[in-house]
């Protein structure tokens, strides 16, 4: 009886959590873009973080209005950082490293809520 509720119960707290799992994809996405517009400040060539990005939509395989909403997210952080950091210099060494903690809490909270 409490494994048949517990089935049932299922997609409910799975439709509860949807909204918390697209807003950390979303700030996921804003990370990356930052991540690559500060990578891309000392090595203008690096594609890695924009390739993550590719790879998270790869993976997740959102529908299309919600891909673009990913798509929005990485680009805002991109031009947000690309403003504050247009050349290489030591904040931007530290701002990347704050990137990069932002990324890894929004990573960690998506895996919890999986």
């Amino acid at each position: 009886m409490c494994l048949a509720a517990a089935l049932i119960a299922s997609p409910a707290v799975a439709q509860d959590r949807a909204p918390v799992q697209r807003q950390q994809l979303l700030d996921l996405a804003y990370a990356l873009g930052e991540s690559h517009a500060l990578r891309q400040a000392c090595e203008p060539d690096d594609q890695y973080w924009r390739e993550r990005m590719r790879r998270l939509i790869e993976v997740e395989r959102p529908d299309a209005v919600f891909a673009q909403r990913l798509a929005d997210r990485f680009n805002t952080g991109f031009t947000v950082r690309e403003t504050q950091f247009p050349e290489c210099t030591p904040a931007v060494r530290a701002e990347a490293a704050a990137a990069a903690r932002r990324g890894r809490a929004a990573a960690a909270a998506l895996a919890r809520i999986r």
